[in-house]
């Protein structure tokens, strides 16, 4: 069990620095690509909604097919991905790898990756130890986000400097990108059969339940999807790269800058997940997930009003430190709240429908970023969108409680 768990952390550690460094230069590569903006946007769009309908195929079969080979075939893809974007500057061919591969516009989790793990993670672990294991995963994804960001960022500027051109300097990346996700398929073979699932005779619930996985929690799940998916669409209008742009169209940040940037916001993201442990344990995990997103979500509009580069990154830097507390307390409650046999397929399904809900805000945002009246709109609209999902869960979900928590 012990080998298990250093083995799902360091494939999320491995996956999460590659995310990282690719998707601070994914917009600049696109459009050093010859891509504008609003064709950027698309390319985000197809990737993450790719991203949603392959994680939801392989996510609901994960716990009968095998964990460790659906794993397997998910580090392919991402090896797929990466090839595509350094041997072909062909719109639709990349539309098409971007959309069947796994590339992270945002340098979060995109995949199938996530589902699959914590529920393995979830099945060897006691339920009291659950929220603090996620959270432990998460500060591990986000600090290897968070080098990534930075080496992407400082790489790539290096290589510039030192003569290689701005195209290859970020072709360079993906090549690393490739390799890792080769490194991923091998790391999945190790896992050993304590990862797996035993199936037990369910009771049918129709085709749906045939196709999803899901069979006693097809209603809460649908709940918690639906507001999952509104949470992800605010979140897709400041996805890491549009964000990376947004900085740069605003205050001219280089993206030394923005690595250094992307390297904080993630750390602080790390520690905030942190933080969530002790305060989910003393008000519950809904409490902790609604009371601490609220106001990062102010924070987060207040962004654009800031005169300077330096105050908007001390403000955003403010607002990654207790953004992500929802993070590690949201999926722990996921896991939860249904059967051991049912977990990839709800974690697969939520994260599919996040999936969807993020895709379709790129494309939008690349449209708002080419108006220059407009540029500071993403923003808004994914502060104003979160904060309705916030008050939507807190009257949803105030009332159900994991095992944990009821006395």
């Amino acid at each position: 069990m012990k080998r298990d768990i250093v083995l799902l952390f360091l494939m999320r550690s491995l996956r999460l620095f590659a995310f990282g460094s690719v998707s601070v230069i994914l917009v600049f590569f696109l459009t050093a690509r010859g891509f504008d903006t609003r064709q950027a946007g698309w390319l985000l769009t197809f990737t993450l909604l790719g991203d949603a309908v392959i994680s939801l195929f392989l996510t609901t079969r994960a716990d009968r097919w095998g964990r460790r080979r659906t794993l397997m075939v998910s580090g392919l893809l991402m090896v797929m991905a990466g090839l595509a974007a350094v041997l072909t500057n062909n719109f639709w061919l990349l539309a098409l790898a971007m959309t069947v591969g796994v590339i992270s516009p945002a340098g979060n989790e995109v995949g199938p990756f996530l589902a699959v793990e914590q529920a393995a993670l979830a099945h060897i672990v006691e339920d009291r130890q659950r929220t603090s294991y996620v959270a432990w995963y998460h500060v591990a994804g986000f600090t290897a986000t968070a080098v990534g960001a930075l080496v992407g960022g400082g790489l790539s500027g290096f290589w510039q400097q030192n003569g290689l051109s701005v195209l290859l300097s970020y072709e360079r990346l993906f090549w690393l990108y490739t390799c890792i996700g080769l490194l991923l398929v091998g790391l999945a073979l190790l896992l050993s059969r304590v990862t797996e699932v035993e199936m037990a005779e369910t009771q049918d619930h129709g085709v749906l339940s045939k196709w999803t996985g899901l069979h006693q929690s097809q209603k809460t799940i649908l709940r918690l999807s639906t507001l999952f998916a509104l949470d992800a669409f605010g979140g897709g209008f400041i996805v890491q790269s549009v964000l990376a742009y947004w900085f740069y169209l605003k205050f001219g940040a280089t993206p030394l800058q923005l690595g250094g940037l992307f390297f904080a916001t993630n750390l602080l993201s790390g520690i905030s997940a942190l933080i969530a442990v002790p305060l989910a344990k003393r008000f519950g995990l809904v409490h902790t997930m609604v009371f601490t997103h609220l106001p990062s979500n102010l924070v987060l509009m207040a962004v654009p009003f800031m005169p300077t580069f330096h105050l908007a990154v001390g403000l955003l830097l403010v607002r990654h430190l207790i953004s992500q507390m929802d993070v590690p307390t949201r999926q722990s409650y996921v896991m939860a709240v249904v059967p051991p046999m049912e977990r990839s397929a709800a974690n697969g399904i939520t994260n599919m429908v996040r999936s969807l809900g993020s895709a379709l805000a790129p494309v939008l945002a690349g449209q708002l970023l080419a108006v220059s009246s407009w540029v500071s709109a993403p923003i808004y609209l994914a502060g104003g969108l979160k904060t309705v999902y916030d008050i939507a869960l807190y009257r949803s979900f105030r009332h159900i409680k994991p095992p944990e928590e009821i006395h």
